[in-house]
Parts: C-alpha cells; sequence; structure tokens
C-alpha cells in the first residue's frame, strides 16, 4: 500500500493524493501553527485567566471523561496538581474497561485525592449498539476519518453524559485528554456552542435511538439543558497546549501508581473493545482508524514517522477480537 513519505497516511483515506514526490495533499495543507509554541502557550495562557475568573465557586471546577487510560490518567494529573483544581472524573464503563484499568482508575482517583463518578449504562443496550456499528455505518462518511463507527458511538455517549453532567452541576469546565493529533491547537479551549452541540447531538441521537429505543434519551440533552445558554462549560484539553511526550507521561503515570493493561490493544491503554473496533474499520475500508490521529502527532514531531507505522501496521490480536466478538453477539461468560 502506497503511503505518504512525511507521515503515514495511506492511498485509501478519503480525499487523499500525492505529489510527484510522494508527500501526500494533507501534509501540504498543513497547518504551521501546529508548532507553533507561542500559540501554545497563548492558549495555557488563557485557560490560566478562565480559572482565576472561574474556579473555585461551585463543588467542582472541571469533570474530567476519565478513561484511567496514559492520556487521560496524565490530563487528570495536570488539572489537579499543576492547576490545583478540584475535578470531578466520570468514567463511562462500556462493558469493555480492562480490569486492570479499573484498577488504575480507583488508584488514581485516591492518590489525586479525586471524587470518581462511574456510569455504567445498561450493558444489553450498549452491545445492541456496538453490534449494529460493526455490521453497518451509521454516521457520516466525515466521521470514519477519525474514528471507528465503534468508537464514535461511545465516546459521543461519554461527551453527552459529561456535557449534560456539567451543565446540572453548573461546572465550568470540561476536561478531555485528547492527544495533540486529535484536537488541534486552536480548540484546547473553547466555550461550548449549544447551536453545534444540539445539531451535533442529533446526528448521534437519531441513529443510536433506532437501535436502542427511547432510553437512550436519558444520556443527552433535553429542551432544560439548552434553555440554560449561560451554564454550557468551556471544553479544555491541556494536551494540546503543554508538552506531549509519550515517555515523560508514561513515567509520571507510573509514578502516580499506573500499570499499563497487559490486555488492551497498542492504540488504547484501556479498552478492550479497541481491538475489535480497529479490525472492522480496517475490513471495511481498509485504512487504520487512528491513522488520522497519529499523521498528525507525525507532523507536528511529537513520534518519528517510524514509531507511527509501529501502532498501526501490526494486525490485530486474533484472540482479542474473537473474545469482543464473543461477548458482543452471546454476552458476559
Amino acid at each position: 500500500m502506497k503511503r505518504c513519505v512525511n507521515c503515514i497516511l495511506p492511498e485509501t483515506f478519503p480525499g487523499i493524493s500525492f505529489n510527484e514526490d510522494g508527500i501526500c495533499s494533507f501534509c501540504l495543507k498543513s497547518r504551521p501553527d501546529e508548532k507553533d509554541q507561542n500559540l501554545r502557550k497563548k492558549y495555557k495562557v488563557k485557560f490560566q485567566e478562565l480559572i482565576s475568573q472561574k474556579a473555585g465557586k461551585g463543588d467542582y471546577d472541571v469533570i474530567m471523561a476519565y478513561s484511567g487510560g496514559k492520556d487521560s490518567t496524565y490530563t487528570l494529573y495536570l488539572f489537579r496538581e499543576i492547576y490545583k483544581l478540584d475535578v470531578l472524573a466520570m468514567t463511562f464503563d462500556n462493558g469493555f474497561i480492562s480490569e486492570a484499568a479499573f484498577k488504575n482508575i480507583q488508584k488514581i482517583c485516591e492518590r489525586l485525592k479525586i471524587d470518581s463518578l462511574i456510569v455504567r449504562p445498561d450493558p444489553n443496550m450498549l452491545r445492541k449498539i456496538f453490534r449494529t456499528a460493526s455490521e453497518k455505518e451509521l454516521y457520516s462518511s466525515k466521521t470514519l476519518e477519525r474514528a471507528s463507527t465503534i468508537c464514535t458511538s461511545c465516546i459521543g455517549l461519554v461527551k453527552f453524559i459529561v456535557l449534560k453532567t456539567a451543565i446540572e452541576k453548573d461546572i465550568p469546565f470540561v476536561g478531555f485528554g485528547w492527544s495533540p493529533g486529535q484536537a488541534p491547537i486552536k480548540s484546547s479551549v473553547m466555550r461550548t456552542n449549544p447551536v453545534f452541540i444540539k445539531a451535533a447531538q442529533e446526528q448521534l441521537y437519531k441513529p443510536l435511538k433506532e437501535i436502542a429505543g427511547e432510553k437512550i434519551r436519558r444520556f443527552f440533552l433535553s429542551d432544560k439543558h439548552f434553555s440554560q445558554k449561560g451554564r454550557f462549560p468551556w471544553n479544555i484539553h491541556p494536551l494540546a497546549f503543554e508538552e506531549y511526550n509519550e515517555k515523560k507521561i508514561l513515567d509520571k503515570n507510573i509514578t502516580l501508581g499506573w500499570k499499563r493493561p497487559k490486555d488492551t490493544d497498542p492504540n488504547s491503554s484501556n479498552c478492550l473493545l479497541n481491538a475489535f473496533a480497529n479490525y472492522i474499520h480496517r475490513q471495511r475500508y481498509r485504512f487504520h482508524p487512528y491513522v488520522w490521529e497519529i499523521a498528525n502527532m507525525v507532523r507536528q514531531g511529537i513520534m518519528t514517522r517510524e514509531e507511527g507505522l509501529k501502532k498501526i501496521e501490526p494486525p490485530e490480536n486474533e484472540n482479542m477480537v474473537r473474545y469482543c466478538k464473543k461477548r458482543l453477539w452471546s454476552g458476559p461468560s
């Protein structure tokens, strides 16, 4: 398969083309701000100014979508220890969280003295959603560039549950552990737009309602929430403006008591379902669902091209794929 000689995007990636030197159209159009340290500093200062205005006025300063993975653990540490915020860590149990990841969640929250909220929807409903997502496309073609259909379903629920909780508890910040390849710098400190959120919610809600029925509504915003525009929080993605060094992140996590699970794939440190989701996506579209994120980090110099290829080239572990397939179609053993 032909790949960009500069990043790692393959010829099967939607909308890609190559120049005569083998450089892809996305590299040729890449933004100079991806490496702009002054811009990173600007958004860090912006966040610090918002903290001085909004923190300390309620029960919590930030609600963090905490998966127990590598990046979200380090982000939790930044919020608590570096920015000195009162944090509510919210974990979405999709039925496939690694046992080791759950131990990490408990250990890290205790170590950082953080309240932990675990949301565990009906596992039968979630398995039905994930089964359907593995069999057909549910969302716009643009979403396929950034994540598998299974992961889009899962993280979409996470986003709206976190946002709903933030509005109801009047929490000024919502935090995510997005890597610099997932979220650009200019979106790292951004006020949630109710109009945009309403449109985004409809795109996710409609297909999920067809699968799960009316009870899926409880995980989304209602008209009551949209009428409280002044309580919509700021989205904060610290890893976009903080230094991102995977070794330093792992080293810091380990000092906090975090241990990397041995039962997850190379692109996840918390979810057992990820390998199956990646396998289905690669079979269906012939490119890895993490390739966009990793290509962005290669362009930014966060990792080498060779390091990026190591994350996406090996095939998924067959045992993990079979395990997830069995769980999805027959339930827990």
